[in-house]
């Protein structure tokens, strides 16, 4: 025996030698443990349902009919048996049948139209149009013509706020 093997239950080192005959050289202390406590649920479990099935046939003491049920009971239910090899051929077989649809995509990855992806802009840019120096002069006063006819009127009436309007002819840049 190795090295603290002697502290350990009977249980343990059976868990033990089974890992080292499966060829497990190096695991954590605690997967010991962790074995131990699955072995002994499932021991349990299967008791139980033993137990259940004992009692259901009308007798006092479990016999080996019973646990014999009871593993084959948590077998059924525990794992599942894959479809033999002939279904599963068959399977294929039918579903290969049914050719993949044409790509007709072009080469890389395809993406989602244009309006669908959230990296497309999602506002309108409206730009003014370009006005020669003498149009924007003349717009200017017009404004002031406006402004001034408005103030008057305002004179006379009750004082309204009326929202003022900046605008500066842009020069063109020379390079």
């Amino acid at each position: 025996m190795a090295e603290g093997d002697e502290d350990l239950p009977r249980d343990a080192k059976i868990v033990k030698s089974l890992l080292k005959s499966m060829g497990v050289e190096e695991y954590e202390p605690r997967v010991i443990h962790q074995f131990l406590e699955v072995w002994y649920r499932y021991v349990v479990d299967v008791l139980t349902d033993a137990q259940v099935y004992s009692e259901h046939a009308g007798k006092t003491t479990i016999d080996c009919d019973d646990i014999k049920l009871a593993v084959q009971s948590k077998v059924n239910s525990s794992f599942s048996q894959p479809p033999a090899r002939e279904v599963l051929l068959e399977l294929a077989k039918n579903r290969n049948k049914i050719p993949l649809p044409k790509s007709i995509s072009a080469p890389g990855i395809p993406l989602p139209p244009e309006q669908d992806t959230l990296i497309s802009p999602n506002y309108q840019l409206s730009i003014p149009k370009k006005q020669s120096a003498q149009e924007a002069e003349e717009m200017e006063e017009d404004e002031e013509s406006t402004e001034l006819s408005a103030s008057q009127e305002q004179a006379t009436d009750l004082p309204q706020q009326t929202p003022q309007r900046v605008s500066f002819p842009l020069a063109k840049r020379t390079k």
